[in-house]
């Protein structure tokens, strides 16, 4: 294909460069003010956090820089190459890493500590973005969904095997880039269901009515509100689908009569009503020959199933800590001096800086150290405590801002290669985002990921910063072709 010579520094997105600064000067000046101590060095100095961020935010820059002058069909070229090292790194993470704090994810090389899960996103989004850009690429295919799929699970397991399950979550993001891509709508609403699902029945798993798990009776009429809704929405047979919507509801009524006057276990009633929907709704399959009914029989009978194995799942696969900072999010317990530590300090951090902050190094929770981890994973708390609301708004949209260009800088690529690689940047710097403020403030369970940009760490910023500027290399670049 013909190619034409561009002058890549006028058409490199600036806009986009001036954000990164903003934001990596921003969480530099926040770690300091995070990590300051009276009586101990300066902002420069590399024996301190801030010193030795410093450092690495030149090497970021160096490599992002470098990164826009290599030739932009490299990174097509290359992509499985990268994906298969980075795969092949996370292999050897589980072996060769030490365990620090419960986790194998760092691999020490003398002086330098690197986490090969957080270079895993970029190079899964160039693997994903290689293989979507088949001539017509069909997503829903069955086989291109599979390989997919398992393109997005790969690092995703390995960096579960190495109990990082913050950065294991994070490939998780890559779904809202298959959703623009073609993947339909209905799967992302099953993923809400799962997490609906799991989040009631962890709640109220401890809540009896009478025989009744509440929990599981809460789950159970979801799942037959949904699936009834569902049924009525195909609209194939408006009798059939009337007769069942008003069979379900005099079904329930019938039941909690009964219940008022002989109390009993209503999961019984529930999985009465959901097998004659699961049955009704196989004979409307088979009579219209029809596979949207047979689609939400089997949602019916998924969604028993992953009710039934959400306890096996959180008292035999998750790790007590990860259990017990599960049940503090959602209020079930209260460990205020353990796993709620981080975040009741973190909370009082934020909330003690009122509208304009106590101003900057003038914070008290943080500069006592009362925040754990308060300039990695809690930097957020340090902006919130020093610059108030105000501050945290800033910062918030200075995220929303990027995530807001990247989008668009993805929309106008010519190729599919770069608009799915675009999505992917955005998307992970989104869930990021969404995960490390909701962990801060409490409405998330804490899992360990960084703000990007802010927190303290050279492998996370250095990730970033490929992450990003591989993608201002391709919007740079996408006018070459002729």
């Amino acid at each position: 294909m013909p190619y034409r010579r561009i002058n890549i520094w006028k058409t490199i997105d600036w806009w986009t460069i001036g954000l990164f600064f903003i934001l990596i000067i921003a969480g530099w000046l926040s770690i300091y003010g995070a990590s300051y101590d009276f009586d101990r060095v300066g902002i420069f100095d590399i024996t301190g956090r801030a010193g030795n961020q410093l450092l690495w935010i030149l090497i970021s820059v160096v490599v992002g820089f470098s990164i826009i002058m290599v030739e932009n069909d490299w990174y097509d070229i290359f992509a499985y190459w990268i994906y298969g090292f980075i795969i092949v790194l996370l292999i050897a993470t589980i072996f060769l890493a030490p365990d620090i704090k419960g986790s194998r994810s760092w691999l020490v090389l003398g002086p330098l500590n690197l986490q090969p899960a957080e270079f895993s996103k970029f190079a899964t989004a160039l693997a994903l973005s290689k293989f979507m850009n088949q001539y017509k690429f069909k997503l829903m295919d069955w086989k291109n969904f599979g390989i997919v799929l398992a393109l997005i699970a790969t690092p995703m397991l390995l960096t579960l095997m190495q109990h990082e399950t913050g950065s294991a979550l994070v490939i998780l993001a890559f779904f809202i880039v298959l959703y623009r891509e073609g993947m339909p709508g209905t799967f992302l609403f099953i993923g809400f269901c799962s997490i609906l699902f799991f989040t009631l029945n962890i709640k109220y798993a401890d809540l009896m009515l009478g025989e009744t798990v509440v929990g599981e009776i809460i789950v159970l009429l979801l799942i037959i509100g949904i699936v009834t809704g569902w049924v009525y929405k195909v609209k194939k047979d408006k009798t059939l689908e009337k007769y069942a919507l008003i069979g379900v509801l005099s079904l329930l009524s019938i039941a909690t009569v009964i219940y008022a006057f002989h109390p009993y276990n209503l999961t019984i009633a529930a999985f009465s009503i959901l097998g004659l929907l699961f049955l009704f709704l196989i004979g409307l399959a088979v009579k219209y020959w029809l596979r949207d009914y047979l689609f939400i029989a089997f949602f019916a009978l998924f969604s028993v199933g992953f009710l039934f194995s959400v306890d096996y799942f959180f008292n035999k696969v998750l790790e007590p800590h990860q259990k017990t900072r599960i049940q503090v999010t959602l209020g079930v317990k209260d460990d205020p001096i353990g796993a709620g530590y981080n975040v009741k300090q973190s909370k009082i951090a934020i909330g003690s800086g009122g509208f304009w902050g106590k101003g900057y190094l003038n914070g008290t929770q943080t500069k006592l150290k009362y925040v754990p981890e308060q300039d990695t994973d809690f930097i957020f708390c340090t902006v919130g405590e020093e610059k108030g609301f105000l501050g945290t708004s800033i910062v918030l949209t200075l995220f929303l801002t990027l995530i807001i260009r990247l989008i668009f800088l993805a929309e106008r690529q010519r190729s599919t290669f770069n608009r799915i690689y675009g999505y992917s940047v955005a998307s992970i710097i989104f869930f990021h985002v969404a995960v490390n403020i909701g962990m801060v403030i409490g409405i998330t369970p804490v899992i360990g990921i960084p703000l990007p940009f802010f927190s303290y760490g050279g492998s996370s910023l250095l990730a970033f910063t490929i992450l990003l500027f591989i993608f201002l290399r391709l919007d740079a670049g996408r006018s070459e072709r002729l």
